[in-house]
């Protein structure tokens, strides 16, 4: 056969090959998924390998969901434990995600933590803020990342709204308009384990102001530089109470802050899934509509603008690959929309909000 180019290139690969692979299954970070019963585990079980994690154990004592899940995303049950400490001692991952109840979010990070192992739970950070002060006090004692994640995050749109406000384009954040919803959990067909826990008031720390009010308190947090608001006001609703009697499904949550204010709105009784904001200033706006559409208009601008924003670096894709980045040390949390600092204001506002519709007052913050 005579040699060419072509042949040469298919050579070159060829040998490439295994050299790649190993590379790949050796700096690949070592994960341990903990708990099946949150929806969003499919995320991860259905991800395709690209060399940043590997899938090391699975603690779920649920051993009919675990079999389900098997067949579903096709991992061997060979990997399944019935506890969080057998798994850990097991496999000995590098870090953890977590897709239990909110409630679980604390012991499972108290028995990481005991392992120096680094944790990312899904969002909000925990239950209540108590837990959530807890879960700081271990992290910070065992040096541990304590990352939490919400599907926001990795919208190219939302990163590029925060660039322009960063940059001046929009004049000083006057006021944000964050929406998060969807016709309600039953009524999109959630996993039944996951929608157990969603809908109980201990598991899940509240209703839809839990599970979608924590997207916009992250936003607002994150577009005001970390910045704990003065005032919280929330208005909680139950409009089914047939199927959530015993939380919320309806949530509007009014943060003010110095020349600013947030107007978060959560529901679960909404006709199509929402996830999309408003940034005002004093000169321009801004709008995320999804993941990739942003809207905006500008100080002597003629008409709206329009674009669709291109992918993220790699390294923040997805929670998982931010998460390999992060524990290989690629990457530093800062006050970025994972991070703890940024969390536990979260978690702050959240418990202000409760506060705030159990008692109809506005709870101001203390400096």
């Amino acid at each position: 056969m005579p040699i060419t180019s072509a042949s040469i290139a298919l050579a070159l690969t060829l040998l490439a090959m295994p050299v790649r692979a190993q590379t790949t299954a050796d700096t690949a970070v070592r994960v341990g998924v903990v708990g099946l019963v949150h929806s969003h585990v499919h995320w991860i079980l259905g991800r395709a390998s690209s060399g940043d994690v590997r899938i090391v154990g699975i603690a779920e004592p649920n051993r009919e969901l675990a079999e389900r899940f098997s067949v579903r995303h096709g991992f061997d049950m060979s990997l399944v434990y019935d506890s969080v400490d057998e798994m850990l001692d097991a496999v000995q991952p590098e870090a953890v995600t977590v897709f239990t109840s909110i409630r679980d979010h604390l012991p499972v990070t108290r028995a990481a933590a005991k392992r120096g192992i680094h944790v990312m739970v899904e969002k909000p950070l925990a239950a209540n803020l108590a837990d959530a002060l807890q879960m700081q006090a271990l992290a910070d004692s065992a040096g541990i990342h304590l990352l939490t994640n919400y599907e926001t995050s990795w919208y190219p749109s939302v990163h590029r709204a925060r660039e322009m406000a960063e940059r001046g384009d929009l004049g000083p954040i006057r006021k944000m308009v964050i929406r998060d919803g969807h016709p309600g959990p039953a009524e999109i067909g959630v996993d039944p384990e996951f929608l157990e826990w969603l809908t109980d008031p201990e598991e899940n720390g509240g209703g839809a102001v839990i599970d979608f009010g924590c997207y916009g308190a992250n936003l607002a947090t994150w577009f005001m530089g970390g910045r704990r608001p003065l005032t919280v006001t929330a208005l909680l609703q139950t409009f089914k109470a047939d199927r959530y009697r015993d939380v919320d499904d309806e949530a509007t949550i009014v943060l003010t802050y110095e020349g600013a204010q947030a107007i978060i709105q959560a529901s679960w009784n909404w006709p199509f899934n929402r996830k999309d904001m408003d940034v005002y200033g004093a000169t321009g706006y801004v709008s995320s509509d999804d993941a990739t559409t942003l809207r905006f208009r500008l100080e002597h601008s003629a008409r709206e603008e329009r674009l669709n924003i291109g992918p993220l670096p790699p390294r923040f894709v997805d929670p998982f690959a931010y998460l390999a980045s992060v524990v290989r040390g690629e990457t530093t949390t800062g006050s970025d929309l994972s991070s703890l600092p940024v969390n536990l204001v979260v978690m702050e506002i959240l418990d202000a909000a409760m506060r705030s519709a159990a008692s109809g007052m506005t709870i101001h913050l203390s400096r």
